[in-house]
């Protein structure tokens, strides 16, 4: 490069640089403004802690609880089966793990709190649920269920990646499975309600449609972590972000975005120990990857063009695409 050409380019860094750190600054400004309404936001966390009245009640005083929580204890289901339940140990031991993991409900409300400021700040017709503490028998597949204005927890799927009770579950999941994914998992529970299904079978619109979610996450939880957003582990997150333009070329080259194939979704979007290229990579590779690359692509659409995030959730995954001017660049 010649010396001209060089003092041009220090030249003009002269002025760029500054302008950058301006913009860095406005937008900082900006966040921490946004930050501040949220916070201000008049919230409150109610928690209904049922699995410790269930495991403390005895058969002569079940039917008071029946009465207190109708909801929780459905007619057809006989009294015996409850006192059996009672008198079962691994219902027993049940309890008492979550008790020695939620002795009180600060880890539940410090993660709710902030999450039910976001969702009034960016969805104000949302009303805070009251939320309900059960045990499920560890059933991970519904850790969290929503529905109308109760928000239900199974806090023994939150005891600990490595809790004696997760031995015979498959890591990939397990590695969820603790205090700390409460917030990212409701999260989930509502973006199930306000993210329309993916309009046709193609991998796009799976992908887009999770990352739609996953955007959700970015706004709703701006102080975890992009690996807790995920599900991946630190390891996992820092894989998908070195390889990330190597795997949107095997998308493109191998012309899957608009692959209509059953397979593309276990392959790529639902869980799974690794994702398969079919590739020496794949078991490098963490699983969900569609979802990641998807919301990759809805973080440069919301980046590039101006709409709200009620507009964000209501285009299809096409126009999202098209207007994300989605291109990963290497690391």
């Amino acid at each position: 490069m010649s010396n001209v050409k060089q003092l041009l380019i220090l030249s003009a860094m002269k002025y760029v640089l500054p302008v950058l750190i301006v913009l860095s600054f406005i937008s900082c400004n900006e966040k921490n403004k946004i930050e501040n309404e949220i916070e201000a936001i008049s919230m409150e966390v109610k928690v209904v802690r049922l699995d410790q009245e269930f495991g403390a009640t005895t058969p002569d005083k079940l039917p008071a609880l029946k009465k207190k929580y109708p909801v929780f204890f459905p007619e057809q289901i006989d009294d015996s089966i409850w006192i059996g339940t009672l008198q079962d140990t691994l219902q027993q031991q049940l309890v008492q793990q979550v008790d020695s993991v939620f002795p009180d409900n600060e880890k539940i409300e410090n993660q709710l709190l902030p999450l039910f400021q976001h969702f009034k700040y960016y969805f104000p017709e949302f009303e805070e649920p009251t939320v309900v503490t059960v045990t499920s028998d560890v059933d991970y597949q519904n850790s969290v269920i929503v529905a109308d204005t109760l928000l239900v927890l199974a806090l023994d799927t939150y005891l600990g990646t490595d809790h004696k009770f997760y031995q015979n579950i498959k890591k990939y999941i397990s590695k969820n499975m603790k205090s700390s994914q409460i917030g990212p998992d409701v999260v989930k529970a509502y973006a199930k309600q306000l993210v329309s299904g993916p309009k046709n079978r193609t991998l796009l619109a799976q992908m887009v449609y999770f990352g739609k979610q996953l955007y959700l996450k970015d706004i709703l939880l701006p102080n975890i972590s992009d690996a807790e957003k995920m599900g991946y582990t630190e390891a996992e997150m820092q894989w998908a972000n070195d390889n990330e333009e190597d795997m949107w070329r095997y998308f493109i080259e191998k012309e899957l975005l608009y692959n209509t194939d059953p397979n593309m979704a276990s392959r790529f979007i639902l869980d799974a120990p690794f994702s398969k290229f079919y590739l020496e990579i794949d078991n490098e590779s963490p699983g969900r990857i569609g979802q990641y690359i998807g919301w990759k692509m809805v973080h440069a659409f919301m980046e590039n063009n101006e709409v709200t995030v009620s507009q964000l959730l209501s285009k299809g995954a096409e126009e999202i695409f098209k207007n994300s001017k989605y291109k990963p660049t290497k690391n």
